[in-house]
């Protein structure tokens, strides 16, 4: 796994260099203090992860982070930064982590174990190129989550139910609640449709999490779920899908 580091702060980019190196197998390739440095080093190399800082010259990182978002082959990134304020933005971009300074040693070492296993798991997903697509598309199987202006990297498989809520979305999984700033379909449509439904306007399941399907009034449904104490419902409008779905 191949990683460039973006730090105008010598002793911080030789701090962070040092972790990476003693905690993981990831290979610092280069490192920069200057955000158009770096546009011009990818037009000519690839990289698999970048740690950035936000306040650099040139181009800041959040700019140069947008820009980075764009590629067909789209590297994590992660903020190493003492901004707390530009989490939302961040979150946007689907940045992987999001770390503020000063940090301690040990949340840099779980974030890093949670990037090598990423990536192993997205190497192992990627098929091969069919007509019609480059092969550079990482399979997800996870999602940014927001929770304290923290960017939480959540295996979808975590995930029981969202729930609209005036103009955000809260997504349970089985111990935490995460409050997304977009409306519940905009989060369906960062989920896997194999794995999430759209069973009501203000609600979508993770169908591997039903426990019990309970028949209610008008032909409709309430959904039960494991290890959880809520109940879901199904609305008329989604039944018909339900069931084929589910093979009732």
């Amino acid at each position: 796994m191949k990683a460039i580091i973006v730090e105008d702060e010598f002793l911080a980019q030789e701090e962070l260099s040092y972790l990476i190196s003693t905690h993981s197998s990831i290979d610092i390739v280069a490192k920069f203090d200057d955000g158009l440095a770096v546009l011009k080093y990818l037009q000519s190399n690839q990289v698999d992860a970048i740690f950035l800082d936000i306040n650099i010259p040139s181009l800041d990182g959040v700019l140069l982070a947008q820009n980075i978002s764009k590629f067909s082959h789209k590297p994590y990134i992660i903020f190493i930064t003492a901004y707390k304020e530009h989490a939302a933005e961040a979150f946007e971009i689907e940045a992987f982590d999001y770390i503020l300074k000063p940090y301690h040693e040990s949340r840099i070492v779980t974030m890093l174990q949670k990037l090598e296993a990423h990536f192993k798991r997205d190497k192992q997903a990627e098929v091969p190129a069919v007509a019609g697509t480059t092969g550079n598309n990482r399979v997800s199987h996870s999602i940014n989550l927001m929770k304290d202006e923290r960017i939480i990297v959540t295996d979808i498989n975590d995930i029981y139910y969202a729930a609209a809520q005036e103009k955000v979305t809260q997504v349970y999984t089985r111990r935490e609640e995460f409050t997304m700033p977009m409306n519940i379909s905009e989060l369906c449509n960062r989920l896997p449709e194999e794995y999430f439904f759209r069973c009501h306007r203000s609600y979508c399941v993770n169908l591997s999490k039903i426990r019990e399907i309970v028949p209610w009034f008008n032909n409709t449904y309430i959904l039960r779920l494991s290890d959880l104490d809520f109940e879901v419902p199904v609305s008329r409008s989604k039944v018909k899908e339900f069931r084929q779905l589910m093979r009732l």
